[in-house]
Order: C-alpha cells, then sequence, then structure tokens
C-alpha cells in the first residue's frame, strides 16, 4: 500500500481527520484515548479508493457483502463503553468486516480476536491491518455467534451485526466482571446497542441508544 495513500491527502488529511474528532467531541465522546485512536487510524484505507473522499464524514460506507464500515461515531461510542472500567487484557470482535474497527481496538487492548462470516473481507482486512503493522490480533473465517471457546474468556466482547436475541455462546464466553458491547433488535428500525456485564454468573443489560446495524448471520442463534 502506497505511503502517500496510507498518510492521506485532500479530503483525508489530518486535517480532515482533525475536524472529524471534534465533531465526535461535540457528540459526547470523552475518552482521549478513544479520540486519539480514531484520529490516528487512516479510515480511508479501510474503504475502496472511490469512496475514500468520504472516508471522514461521520457516514456508514458500503465494503461489499451486504456489510458496511461503521460510522465513526458509532466505533468511538461502542470503543468506549467497551473500555469503561479499566485497561483491556483481551477483546473478541464479532464481525471484522473491514478491519477498521479492529484497527481501533489493537491500539487500545493488548490482544483482540476477531470473527468474520465472510472469508474475502476477512483476508483483506487482515492485509490492511498488517499494512499498519499492527500484529496483536488473530482473525478467522467463521460464524461469530459461536464465539471462539479455544480462547475463552475474554474481558470484552464487541459485536458489529445484529443478532435477534443475547447468542448464548458468547455470554458463556465472556469473563466474570467482563462488559460485552451489542447491538440487539430484529428490525432495523427496531434495535437498541446494549451493554451486558457479567457478575458473578448473572447477566445485567443496559439500553444505550437506538442503533441500526446489519442481521448478524448466524445458524448458532
Amino acid at each position: 500500500m502506497a505511503d502517500t495513500r496510507m498518510a492521506g491527502i485532500g479530503m483525508t488529511s489530518a486535517r480532515t481527520r482533525d475536524r472529524l474528532v471534534q465533531r465526535l467531541r461535540e457528540q459526547g465522546i470523552t475518552n482521549l484515548s478513544v479520540l486519539d485512536r480514531v484520529r490516528n487510524v487512516p479510515r480511508h484505507i479501510f474503504v475502496d479508493e472511490a469512496l475514500g473522499s468520504r472516508a471522514y464524514e461521520d457516514t456508514a460506507l458500503p465494503i461489499g457483502f451486504g456489510q458496511t464500515i461503521s460510522q465513526p461515531y458509532i466505533v468511538a461510542r461502542m470503543t468506549e463503553a467497551l473500555l469503561e472500567g479499566g485497561a483491556v487484557d483481551n477483546v473478541l470482535e464479532v464481525g471484522t468486516g473491514c478491519g477498521y474497527q479492529t484497527a481501533v481496538l489493537c491500539g487500545l487492548c493488548r490482544r483482540v480476536y476477531t470473527i468474520e462470516l465472510h472469508r474475502p473481507l476477512q483476508v483483506e482486512a487482515e492485509k490492511r491491518l498488517l499494512s499498519l503493522r499492527l500484529t496483536n490480533f488473530t482473525g478467522m473465517a467463521g460464524d461469530g455467534a459461536r464465539g471462539w471457546p479455544e480462547q475463552a474468556p475474554f474481558d470484552r466482547i464487541i459485536v458489529t451485526a445484529a443478532p435477534k436475541r443475547l447468542p448464548p455462546a458468547l455470554i458463556d464466553q465472556l469473563a466474570d466482571d467482563g462488559v460485552m458491547v451489542i447491538p440487539i433488535g430484529a428490525e432495523l428500525d427496531d434495535q437498541w446497542l446494549e451493554r451486558v456485564t457479567k457478575r458473578d454468573g448473572q447477566i445485567e443489560r443496559k439500553r444505550m441508544f437506538p442503533v441500526r446495524f446489519v442481521p448478524l448471520v448466524s445458524a448458532a442463534i
């Protein structure tokens, strides 16, 4: 990947990224580590070059296979909610997509495990992440609702597609005192982002705000 594209010019320049971060501040994102990570991850390399000029708009963009790269506010807010409570040792991401959320997490967590249903997306995401010299992630293609039992338990789980209900396998693989951030809802106009905590084996669910995510496709739920 050419260094010029990595650094960004014009609508993908550092100044454009700074404007995005300022918008996120105005929308209520307060975690400075999250804001700094959003500023430094080149979102434009995670979308098709034809969409590069729109990479720092606060909007979702198509990435193929009926999937999208989430709008920066959603990425920042989910990450902020995930990090509440302190440092994160290991996190499971369900829905690698283009790898942008993964890249944000890699700068904030010790180890990221990420699963993508569509193998072509997973392969391309891994190439992008390695081009950024990120090595603290492990990815695979598979059914994300089944989790990754060989690497469980996870301090944090983040889900970037919406199941109709909480996937039982992910609840089982969440560590005690762990946190999961997940959109829930069968219909696009009836989805809520939830922050799920697990304490002494019991689940507590907190609705955050309405969202619109692509469905989580799985044979496990």
